[in-house]
């Protein structure tokens, strides 16, 4: 069974309340960037946690460390004042419908 790590990013200080996560300055680039981590295998699940645009996001992430998950995560458009890294944790997986 694969190990993994969940990663919880939060709404961060640039964040701009008024506005939905879609309409958030640098959507596009932020959006094509998650893409090509699912693309990449490195995140296989990802989105909001809660009701609607949800405050957190959740996503279960296929690495080798925390320290390679900040890595990759640096290269996000948003950056971190826009999404805060709140938490990374590991996560072994034990139970699967197969």
């Amino acid at each position: 069974m694969a190990d993994y790590y969940l990663v919880m990013r939060g709404k961060g200080p640039a964040w701009d309340h008024s506005r939905g996560r879609r309409e958030q300055a640098g959507w596009d680039e932020h959006a094509a960037f998650m893409d090509a981590l699912v693309d990449d295998g490195f995140v296989v699940l990802g989105g909001p946690v809660g009701e609607g645009d949800g405050d957190d996001t959740l996503q279960v992430v296929d690495a080798e460390s925390e320290l390679a998950i900040r890595a990759r995560l640096a290269e996000d458009p948003w950056g971190e004042d826009m999404l805060t890294t709140k938490s990374i944790e590991p996560w072994s997986v034990w139970l699967r419908r197969e």
